[in-house]
């Protein structure tokens, strides 16, 4: 059984470790806020302009002269899988989640006879995959030296993407990150983004019969916005990461300072029951001493 001394240092380590799981449930709402406006303010951007692109592409005929990001190279073979997750931990599941998908994923492609290579952006991510699917992995980068993600690093990593599949490196390009939902509910998602799913476009456009004139024509504009497009839906993937990681952090370190004032309680226990026993033990040996007398 520890001595008084052992658990009263236990009950003031637990209590430190509350404070700081407290401060840092209180930083990530602060942070959450912020990073929630820019994910909801940036949906409707990116769903727009892949609902333009997918209405212009409806007019085009898919041939040798059709541009390659939306109809593809004709082939189904390699996969460019890119596993978008966080620099740091301390978020409860937010990074294993976004792994477990990415990894049923490569499982199901290795399972039918399909290539995979891997981009990991994010050092923990990289830590989970690297393991059991290390071999696939052709570049890793890390983004913890920014404070914040801008759109210039989304057209960088965009921009390397579409110099692998033009130098036909892949055929086909999915995006793993996390949808933010609410603080405690964030949704592993895939998206393909090379070339483009045509169910993305919303049912409530589909509705609508919705016919757009366009100047020049539609593949001069194409041809502008399809690499626009990939950077921002690789924008509005980090944008849903920065809110999804805050959101499962504070909720993770909410979690955390209770447990630690649980376990404080029970401590705070069993040191009052220790210390009840030792002066009991102390007064029947006064007591025994003085009736030896």
């Amino acid at each position: 059984m520890p001595s008084l001394d052992d658990l009263k240092k236990r009950i003031k380590s637990v209590k430190s470790t509350q404070k700081i799981t407290k401060a840092m449930k209180m930083v990530a709402a602060a942070k959450l806020r912020k990073a929630q406006e820019s994910a909801e303010k940036g949906r409707p951007y990116s769903e727009k302009m892949l609902n333009i692109i997918l209405n212009l592409s409806k007019t085009i005929e898919k041939n040798d002269d059709s541009p390659k990001l939306i109809s593809g190279n004709g082939k189904d073979q390699i996969y460019l899988c890119v596993v978008m997750t966080a620099d740091r931990g301390l978020c409860g599941g937010f990074n294993s989640n976004i792994c477990k998908l990415a990894k049923r994923n490569f499982k199901k492609l290795l399972n039918e006879g399909k290539e995979i290579k891997i981009i990991t952006i994010g050092t923990k991510g990289y830590d989970q995959i690297k393991k059991e699917y290390g071999k696939y992995i052709i570049k890793q980068i890390s983004l913890k030296d920014k404070k914040k993600i801008t759109y210039k690093d989304a057209t960088e990593i965009g921009k390397d993407i579409i110099n692998l599949f033009e130098n036909k490196e892949f055929d086909k390009c999915i995006l793993f990150y996390n949808n933010f939902k609410n603080v405690i509910t964030q949704i592993p998602q895939s998206q393909q983004i090379i070339p483009i799913e045509i169910k993305l476009v919303s049912k409530k456009e589909e509705k609508q019969d919705i016919f757009y004139d366009f100047e020049p024509d539609e593949s001069e504009i194409l041809k502008e916005l399809l690499p626009k497009n990939i950077f921002t839906q690789i924008f509005k993937a980090f944008l849903e990461n920065a809110a999804s990681e805050q959101g499962s952090r504070m909720t993770a370190m909410d979690n955390a300072t209770r447990n630690a004032g649980d376990l404080v309680d029970k401590l705070t226990i069993n040191y009052n029951r220790s210390r009840q026993a030792s002066i009991t033990k102390e007064l029947i040996e006064i007591i025994s001493g003085a009736e030896s007398l």
